[in-house]
């Protein structure tokens, strides 16, 4: 009986301790899992304030480039505006070369186009005096040879001083064209301005004026009008008749076309006035 007791008390102490065993065991691994909880739970603690960190470190150093900015302090600032002054100073000197050339251009067309001017001038005051000189030395020429021909012909020839010398040398030239033999009653007439004495020589003198006059670009003739265009006869004193156009009507004088030759004469309205030309209508055809 005894050992029987003993032998259940054996047993029932084995239990027990497989109870505590058993009990321990799941002791520890709640403990275990309570480390691993708490664990999870500092690092997220710590991630979160890593990342508050990183953004307050961030904001500062933004805040401190700006203020740097702001004194222009900034490295990056300080390393672009040195790009860009350099960029400015290149712009500058390239519009400096270019304004330089063109400068240059402008003063080598300026000097080509008042060399091109002075030569111009020279040339045309050249070919002016030349003219001038040729004009008169034609106008001398022409005296004489009227002067000449007066004397060994004895040709009509009324010397009008009041004329312009334009006028007496028109009127040389017509009475040079229309001149004929020498005829008997005739003299020479000087003025007393002449600035020499002329042989005298018998000349008719005029006895009848004519009615002569322009207006609006038309001859008022002996009672009668004459147009640019019209078909006229044009007589000289010594009964010369030529078949002429009126070329056209100035202010002082008329341009007569001759059928012949085409040669063009000017008559004024004195010569009209005193009879040395006369005017008669004629038929176009």
């Amino acid at each position: 009986m005894v050992d029987y007791y003993n032998d259940e008390e054996e047993l029932d102490s084995v239990e027990d301790d497989d109870d505590r065993s058993f009990r321990g065991r799941d002791s520890e691994e709640d403990t275990e899992d309570a480390s691993e909880t708490d664990l999870a739970k500092h690092d997220e603690d710590d991630y979160v304030e890593i990342k508050e960190q990183m953004y307050q470190d961030k904001l500062a150093s933004l805040k401190r480039q700006l203020l740097q900015l702001q004194e222009g302090t900034l490295q990056e600032y300080q390393k672009r505006m040195k790009k860009l002054d350099q960029q400015y100073k290149e712009r500058l000197r390239n519009a400096d070369l270019f304004l330089q050339l063109e400068t240059e251009q402008v003063e080598r067309n300026y000097i080509k186009e008042k060399k091109a001017a002075v030569k111009e001038f020279d040339d045309k005051k050249v070919e002016l005096k030349e003219n001038l000189i040729a004009e008169l030395e034609e106008k001398k020429k022409m005296i004489e040879n009227e002067k000449l021909t007066m004397e060994l012909t004895g040709d009509s020839m009324e010397l009008n001083y009041l004329l312009t010398d334009e006028q007496i040398m028109e009127d040389l030239r017509t009475l040079n064209k229309l001149k004929s033999p020498k005829r008997p009653g005739m003299s020479i007439l000087v003025s007393p301005s002449s600035p020499e004495h002329v042989p005298s020589v018998p000349i008719e003198s005029p006895t009848q004026r004519y009615e002569a006059r322009i207006e609006e670009g038309k001859l008022y003739y002996d009672k009668r009008w004459y147009h640019k265009s019209q078909a006229i006869y044009l007589e000289s004193k010594d009964n010369t008749k030529i078949s002429c156009v009126i070329s056209s009507v100035g202010t002082n004088e008329i341009w007569v076309r001759k059928t012949s030759d085409s040669t063009k004469m000017r008559i004024y309205l004195g010569q009209l006035q005193r009879g040395a030309f006369v005017i008669r209508r004629r038929s176009a055809a």
